[in-house]
């Protein structure tokens, strides 16, 4: 294939070989061509150039056409970036690979509350099972008939964590009425 360059006007007919082309195939093509035809491939060249540089020129009034317009719009960078990405998110969100990956998310994550609602339930029913053990009701006893003793008269109201709290405060008191005791004699 002939490739023609132009230099600001000046043609020069050179020639370069394509992609796959044999540079040894080319070497014989100007020949082959009249200088009738040479010519007019020489003009037509020169028309295509020239039109290219016109659609430059247009392309950049244009472009520059664009840049007034926005900024009278008070369009700026910054809004055109949040536009676009608005856009492409928007894009994005309306693709079968996301709306796919969406849903299973979705049914992913009410797998995992579902899970995690059933281990949920499993401890309160371990800890149901251990107050309701014989080995807890004694220790319950025991902490009962020892607040008794220390707490006096009040009766045992059966809530565990309360019981405790008594105890504690009746051990820290007898605790100071020992101390006490002790300073004075």
């Amino acid at each position: 294939m002939l490739v023609m360059r132009g230099r600001k006007g000046l043609l020069r007919t050179d020639s370069i070989p394509e992609v796959g082309e044999d540079a040894a195939a080319t070497v014989g093509m100007s020949e082959t061509l009249s200088e009738e035809e040479q010519n007019e491939l020489r003009k037509e060249l020169a028309k295509v150039e020239e039109e290219i540089q016109t659609l430059s020129q247009v392309l950049a009034a244009k472009e520059k056409h664009l840049a007034e317009i926005k900024r009278k719009l008070g369009i700026n960078s910054l809004q055109e970036l949040k536009q676009n990405i608005t856009k492409s998110w928007q894009d994005v969100t309306s693709t079968a690979a996301y709306k796919k990956t969406s849903e299973t998310l979705s049914q992913a994550g009410q797998k995992a509350s579902a899970a995690f609602s059933s281990v949920g339930s499993v401890i309160t029913k371990k800890f149901e099972d251990v107050k309701n053990s014989s080995t807890f009701k004694s220790f319950e006893e025991k902490v009962e008939t020892l607040k008794s003793k220390v707490g006096g008269s009040k009766p045992a109201s059966g809530d565990f964590g309360e019981v405790l709290n008594s105890a504690a405060n009746a051990s820290a008191t007898e605790t100071i009425a020992e101390e006490t005791q002790e300073e004075t004699h």
